[in-house]
């Protein structure tokens, strides 16, 4: 009676059917935005070590915290569990601001201890590659999460969709220190800190 036969291949139908088949749509969508964010954090990394830029590692720990997020929901996914994917939900803001946190100690380090940045040119590429990468995975999650209608995805994906326009800050800071302004990358470090603290705000406005 719970499955339909066509041609040999067998699938699960009715409402069972159905939750089966949005726990593998959820999990397909966390995974492509974890792989996305993890490249993209990775080659954010190889350009901090060079550059040693605050702006940008404030952005780096953000987005390797925002890949991470995908962990949890997947899992709620795979349970096919409801009240787990509020739970993750609330981990993603959790996640949030961890990350604010981190990077608000290295931006205030950064502005007591200031230091000579290199490699302007690649920080700029990496401000990019962070806005790329967000967006991407942006578009998958919002896209899932309003087709599944996940609140925990639709919240990660805003989340990201700011987040790329936060990596952009990566580039205002490098083109500012090109033109003799140094304080202007812990400066925006903190900018982006604050803004990092304003999304999780409106993350947990959303999943609460």
């Amino acid at each position: 009676m719970g499955r339909v036969h066509l041609h040999g291949h067998s699938r699960v139908a009715g409402p069972l059917g159905a939750e089966l088949r949005r726990s593998r749509a959820g999990i397909k969508a966390v995974s492509i935005s974890l792989l996305v964010l993890g490249v993209t954090a990775a080659a954010q990394a190889v350009v901090y070590v060079l550059s040693g830029s605050v702006a940008l590692l404030a952005d780096l720990i953000h987005n390797g915290g925002d890949a991470l997020t995908a962990i949890p929901i997947g899992i709620a996914f795979f349970l096919r569990s409801t009240s787990g994917e509020r739970w993750a939900g609330r981990a993603v803001v959790l996640a949030i601001v961890v990350s604010a946190a981190v990077a608000l100690e290295e931006s205030i380090r950064r502005l007591i201890e200031p230091r000579e940045l290199s490699h302007l040119w690649p920080l700029a590429a990496a401000g990019v590659v962070g806005f790329l990468g967000n967006e991407a995975a942006a578009i998958v999650r919002l896209a899932a999460g309003r087709r599944l209608s996940s609140p925990a995805l639709v919240a990660d994906g805003y989340h990201a969709r700011i987040d790329g326009l936060v990596s952009l800050g990566v580039v205002a800071s490098a083109g500012a220190v090109a033109l003799g302004a140094r304080i202007a990358d812990p400066l925006i470090g903190l900018a982006i800190t604050l803004l990092i603290v304003h999304i999780a705000w409106d993350a947990w406005v959303t999943v609460r």
